[in-house]
């Protein structure tokens, strides 16, 4: 281990206390709780992301996202300020689900479709309340430059999608998707400490995607496709830029 990541993780700790006691300080305020998505934010800078954004940043809208890091979470919450749908799966580990629970995060049981009706309505409530949610439709980290197929049962909860919340599509895409992705059995730890202990910065580009429109709204399956072909579009030409 280089002397990187443990000089980060002292930086982090310290932030998260900082975070933690300004959190509690200001829940007592209506409205949403400033302070997640500014740790986030800063759990971005502490880690070395430096961020670009392009495209029209929304104010409000629900957000779907290729996924290809952890680091996706602290990027959206820096650029978008927003808050996350996630598996129930996070629920079973006491910090994970307190940290989620406070920036707002809606889980989902998606093997029980007999729950959709319950997750739609927290879905438009979490929307009401943060105003940006962001959903990863692929269901599991990909290598980056390249998408997994979109599950069209994950859109399910927005279907139909909220109205007046405009669905974005968003490509994620990391300079050096290699050094970034997490994938396969790669434990959790390993790439967490393998990111914060890099030399070079991690350079991300942001890009909000037009809207879905007309009949890309029909449907989960018509979603599915049309965000499947608007972020496959972008990686393209993306990846052309890149290597121009």
């Amino acid at each position: 281990m280089n002397w990187r990541a443990p000089v980060r993780l002292v930086v982090l700790a310290l932030w998260l206390v900082a975070c933690v006691t300004a959190y509690y300080l200001l829940a007592l305020l209506p409205g949403r709780n400033p302070v997640p998505p500014v740790f986030l934010a800063g759990v971005a800078f502490i880690a070395g992301v430096h961020i670009m954004v392009e495209g029209q940043r929304p104010r409000r809208a629900m957000l779907l996202a290729n996924h290809v890091s952890w680091l996706d979470i602290p990027a959206l919450a820096a650029t978008a300020r927003s808050a996350f749908v996630a598996h129930d799966g996070l629920q079973g580990h006491p910090v994970f689900k307190t940290l989620c629970e406070m920036n707002d995060t809606v889980f989902i049981a998606r093997s029980q479709r007999h729950t959709v009706s319950r997750q739609v309505d927290q879905i438009r409530a979490a929307i009401d309340e943060c105003d940006v949610l962001t959903l990863f439709p692929e269901g599991t980290t990909g290598p980056g430059d390249a998408l997994l197929p979109i599950k069209s049962s994950l859109l399910s909860a927005i279907d139909p999608p909220p109205q007046d919340v405009p669905v974005v599509p968003v490509l994620l895409q990391y300079r050096d998707p290699q050094g970034i992705a997490w994938l396969g059995d790669q434990p959790g730890v390993e790439n967490f400490m393998a990111i914060m202990g890099r030399a070079r910065p991690v350079e991300l580009t942001v890009h909000f995607l037009p809207p879905l429109v007309g009949r890309e709204l029909a449907g989960r399956k018509a979603m599915a496709a049309a965000v499947e072909q608007r972020l496959a579009g972008a990686l393209g030409l993306a990846n052309k830029a890149t290597k121009a």
